[in-house]
């Protein structure tokens, strides 16, 4: 991919599903379009629709006694307004009191506020007033007309999130309807609301939409109001529940039996040229039970990287294939899956098993031949990417889904990837086997993968060296260049990780072409090379095998590229990660 194309590239948007649901027919589709985008499916949903921020118009100022610089309530009658084309079009309109003079701007205006405004009319004014090109002034003010004797707020007024179609006005007012209309009884017994000193819940919301004047602004800004409080506990109270509900449903939903026939297993631990730990055993064993229970698995195999989660899940792979099951592996990019793909041939290709690779790249022709020997099932283990739970691939009889670095794949992703093994006129899935190098405490993953069962490989195989993590500001970067230096010059390599803080594989390609620009030009004396995940496969490929040689010193790559690669021997020597972001540089040094 060009660095022209890359910049051309754009990711495809997705429309929101329509609303539907019955407590929301009433509205008309401009509100139910704008409701979609907000995620708002129900009227319910309003009353947890929380405020991002309030305005305080509690109290009225007199113009000349309004603070400057900070958001104050006004109010004055409007006594001159005119369309100004200096320095550019906009509508300036002069409002008094008996206290002073204030210019209301408007750079983008209707034709109807000309008329609204006219002279005569009495106003209330939200803003910020500056000194400006008219005096003292506000610019888009928020506005209302009044009259003399219209009462101010008695509560904070609630700024929303929102969209396109849907103005504060109107989502302030179908909030209150819905606070309203709702039932907000409590589903929490009195006796845990007082031992976790927790309000009731009818209460939080309707402080959180209307809280009074009083209320410290950081405490609901910083969310940390008992008000809150509750809402973060009933949050995870229901993702909580949620997950065990799904937890325990699976318990009813049937799936092959695969139980250990210890022979293509036997056949692999023996012609290994190491042994697996104890932690590799261990959740091996694990994985093995679950295997062969009629329901599906739902595991979560935790590891560091070169912990050995790949050799457990081909443990796992073999004890379907005994069964006369098929395996489908999904990896997040072409060369972690083109990686998987290599090792298990090497493995099993001796242990006749077929292994195919597939994934969008593939030539037209190739793909067919693929889809066509996993149909058949004469294709026993399938390795791709997304293109996995594409319409087209159909599976024989899949009994077992890894997907390596699960936290790249939504849900759906993965749901699509299952629901490949449901047999028709049946509630019989696959088992799925999940690996992740991220690392989750075991109290954290307990509670965020509560419908799932965990697996953690705490040990290392013998022989991996340690690994030490810095960070390091960007005002050192000078000092990490030249640590670089030092190492590739003694015989070391190092590689250049080009992340963002919002994922974007065009962005993050761009950053990656200046980077290795940048690097070439620092280090002249130095083999660099560049690897990203559009790449042509043998491009990369040959970078990658360049790198894993020791012809290239440093490669440069983006996150959806790079991988860990072994060098031919054993450990590598002194490899270093550079992670250079927008404020600071991250050094992971192997010693």
């Amino acid at each position: 991919m060009t660095r022209k194309a890359a910049q051309k590239a754009k990711p495809k948007r997705r429309d929101p599903a329509p609303v539907t649901h019955a407590s929301l027919a009433k509205y008309g589709k401009v509100i139910l379009a704008a409701f979609a985008k907000l995620g708002i499916q129900r009227e319910f949903d309003l009353v947890l629709h929380l405020p991002m921020r309030y305005d305080d118009e509690t109290k009225l100022h007199r113009i000349s006694e309004a603070p400057e610089g900070a958001p104050a309530l006004v109010e004055g009658v409007v006594t001159d307004n005119a369309i100004k084309y200096r320095p550019k079009r906009q509508l300036v309109c002069t409002v008094e009191d008996e206290s002073g003079v204030l210019v209301m701007r408007f750079l983008n205006f209707y034709g109807s506020q000309v008329k609204q405004l006219a002279p005569g009319t009495r106003v209330r004014l939200f803003g910020e007033i500056r000194q400006g090109f008219f005096g003292a002034e506000m610019v888009h003010p928020k506005y209302r007309v009044v009259n003399a004797d219209t009462p101010v707020a008695q509560t904070l007024t609630p700024v929303y999130p929102t969209t396109a179609g849907l103005s504060q006005a109107n989502l302030q007012r179908l909030a209150r309807e819905a606070l309203a209309a709702s039932d907000l009884s409590d589903t929490l017994p009195a006796a845990l609301l007082e031992e976790l000193r927790l309000p009731g819940f009818r209460e939080s919301v309707s402080f959180l939409h209307h809280p009074p004047p009083a209320t410290a602004q950081g405490a609901l800004q910083n969310r940390t109001h008992p008000a809150w409080r509750r809402v973060k506990f009933d949050e995870l109270l229901a993702q909580q529940l949620s997950m065990r509900i799904h937890y325990d449903r699976r318990k009813t939903v049937s799936a092959p039996a695969l139980p250990a026939q210890q022979k293509l297993t036997c056949a692999l631990l023996e012609q290994l040229p190491f042994k697996l730990t104890r932690a590799q055993l261990k959740v091996a064993d694990e994985i093995r039970r679950d295997l062969a229970r009629p329901h599906p698995m739902q595991r979560l195999l935790q590891g560091d990287v070169g912990s050995g989660k790949t050799v457990v899940a081909a443990l796992a792979a073999l004890q379907a294939l005994e069964n006369g099951y098929q395996v489908a592996i999904m990896a997040p990019t072409e060369i972690l899956g083109e990686q998987h793909y290599n090792k298990f041939t090497g493995w099993l290709s001796d242990l006749g098993i077929k292994v195919v690779w597939l994934s969008g790249n593939l030539k037209l022709k190739q793909k067919r031949a693929v889809l066509a020997e996993i149909a058949s099932g004469e294709a026993q283990i399938a390795i791709g990417t997304h293109a996995l739970f594409q319409d087209d691939v159909e599976f024989s009889r899949l009994g077992l889904a890894i997907v390596d670095e699960q936290h790249r794949f939504g849900v759906r992703q993965r749901l699509a990837l299952r629901l490949k093994g449901a047999r028709e006129g049946t509630t019989a899935q696959p088992h799925q086997l999940m690996m992740s190098a991220t690392p989750i405490p075991r109290t954290l993953a307990m509670s965020y993968y509560a419908d799932l069962d965990v697996s953690v490989i705490d040990e290392m195989p013998p022989g991996r060296t340690a690994i030490a993590t810095r960070l390091v500001a960007d005002t050192r970067r000078d000092e990490v260049i030249q640590r670089i230096r030092d190492a590739c010059v003694a015989g070391s390599q190092a590689y250049w990780v080009c992340p963002l803080v919002e994922e974007s594989e065009v962005l993050q390609l761009q950053t990656a072409l200046d980077t290795h620009a940048r690097l070439e030009a620092t280090f002249p004396e130095l083999k660099v090379g560049l690897v990203y995940g559009r790449l042509a496969a043998a491009e990369k490929q040959a970078v990658m095998q360049a790198f894993k040689n020791g012809q290239l010193q440093l490669l440069v790559a983006t996150t959806v590229a790079i991988t860990p690669v072994a060098r031919p021997g054993g450990p590598r020597r002194g490899c270093q990660h550079l992670h250079p972001a927008f404020s600071a540089t991250a050094i992971a040094t192997r010693a």
